[in-house]
């Protein structure tokens, strides 16, 4: 399965650390950005927070896996879904749009604030995800 949003630097990563948590070896998945921003620090926290490491993942942009036959594309901003590309009909497409959290501005405390909130609402999402979709992917 492939999670997909703009830059794949939190969004993506945070859905990405969670459904590879759930599905370990049941499912492959990756994630990618229409565009590429690099993997964000802030994003790396707040899993880790949650137990969950990401700090190893890449910022990776969707042309590098055209050919992967993904059986999930799940967009996860709208900016992602109205841009994305055309994968094999195979591929079931699923959206829903998540706020940026590195958007947020503020001290650092509600920067962090509203990591943790996404974070949360991301999590939320994977669990249901896997609950309705099962172990592929």
């Amino acid at each position: 399965m492939l999670v997909l949003c703009t830059g794949n630097s939190c969004r993506s990563q945070l859905l990405h650390g969670y459904l590879q948590q759930e599905l370990g070896e049941r499912a492959a998945v990756y994630s990618a950005g229409v565009e590429v921003h690099g993997l964000n620090p802030r994003a790396v926290r707040v899993m880790a927070e949650d137990g969950v490491d990401i700090s190893q993942h890449t910022s990776n942009h969707v042309d590098e896996y055209a050919a992967v036959p993904f059986d999930y594309v799940l967009t996860v901003c709208d900016h992602a879904n109205e841009v994305c590309p055309v994968f094999p009909s195979t591929a079931q497409k699923l959206h829903h749009n998540f706020p940026d959290p590195a958007k947020a501005t503020g001290s650092e405390e509600e920067i962090m604030a509203q990591f943790r909130a996404v974070r949360d609402q991301v999590k939320a999402y994977a669990h249901a995800f896997v609950q309705q979709h099962g172990a592929t992917g």
